[in-house]
């Protein structure tokens, strides 16, 4: 696999930075949208990264903010990787808007730490098992939409393990996600034991939380969090629920976030025992 690169990063950190250059000169919005030519609302999808700037539009935003040099070339290459396709752009049918801003954060981060409490995190399953987990949807997608979906799973899957500048990921699983027979004893067993391997990469370190750990912090939900190699990209709580999602930035909410996975990680069993533990849980189906 090649080095990830994500334009979604990339747009993210361009939004970043032209918002605190219009900041540092003391300019609003409306300012710097009548001075380069565009409506105000422009200013504001760029800063918010809602749209993609113009290799031009970003020109003009340097110019009023007096950016030359280094600084200047550093942003407008910035801007210019922005504006290419991610590899998932071919699954974009597939995918809600939602989700492509996710693959987009996931493909470059530098650190994943996953907490989920019913379902074993999706870049862990095998294709059996995700195939289950559409299956048991209240609506039932098509075949064909099933195999797009597990096909992106996959790929993502193989983008986040193989590749030379892999991300180190840690994920804690209630025990709830390893007893529960998803797609029946063969399909179960598979995953387990796919898990049990996929334990031992040396950039994945793998937790069960027993029931025993009784109450604990997380017991609204799962959540993702995504750090970063570069300062300038600040990491990213990520939250799904039924219809969307939520990206939490402020440094108080990733905080918050940081806490509650470390008390997870002192709760959760070791990651010996851990392998017991889904080992139980294969023997068990025997």
């Amino acid at each position: 696999m090649t080095a990830r690169r994500s334009p979604t990063v990339r747009k993210r950190r361009l939004a970043a930075e032209l918002r605190r250059l219009r900041k540092e000169c003391g300019l609003t919005r409306e300012q710097v949208a009548e001075r380069i030519g565009c409506a105000p609302v422009t200013i504001t999808r760029i800063e918010t990264g809602q749209s993609g700037a113009r290799v031009g539009e970003v020109s003009l935003m340097l110019e009023v903010y007096d950016v030359t040099g280094d600084e200047r070339e550093a942003l407008l290459q910035v801007a210019k990787d922005a504006r290419k396709r991610g590899w998932w752009h071919q699954y974009s049918g597939t995918m809600p808007s939602w989700f492509q801003v996710y693959v987009g954060l996931e493909g470059e981060a530098a650190l994943v730490q996953d907490y989920q409490s019913e379902v074993v995190p999706g870049i862990l399953q095998t294709e059996e098992y995700a195939r289950a987990t559409y299956l048991a949807e209240a609506v039932v997608p098509s075949e064909e939409e099933i195999d797009r979906q597990i096909n992106l799973r996959m790929e993502r899957q193989a983008r986040l393990l193989e590749a030379e500048d892999a991300p180190d990921m840690w994920f804690v699983i209630n025990e709830a996600a390893i007893r529960r027979q998803v797609g029946g004893r063969a399909t179960m067993r598979g995953q387990l034991e796919s898990l049990l391997q996929l334990s031992r990469r040396p950039n994945v370190t793998l937790q069960v939380l027993p029931f025993t750990a009784g109450a604990h912090p997380a017991m609204q939900g799962g959540f993702t969090i995504l750090g970063f190699p570069e300062p300038a990209d600040p990491a990213t709580v990520y939250v799904e629920y039924r219809r969307g999602s939520l990206y939490l930035e402020k440094p108080d909410e990733v905080d918050s976030y940081v806490l509650i996975f470390n008390h997870l990680r002192a709760q959760a069993s070791g990651r010996e025992q851990s392998r017991s533990l889904i080992t139980s849980s294969i023997q068990a189906i025997n």
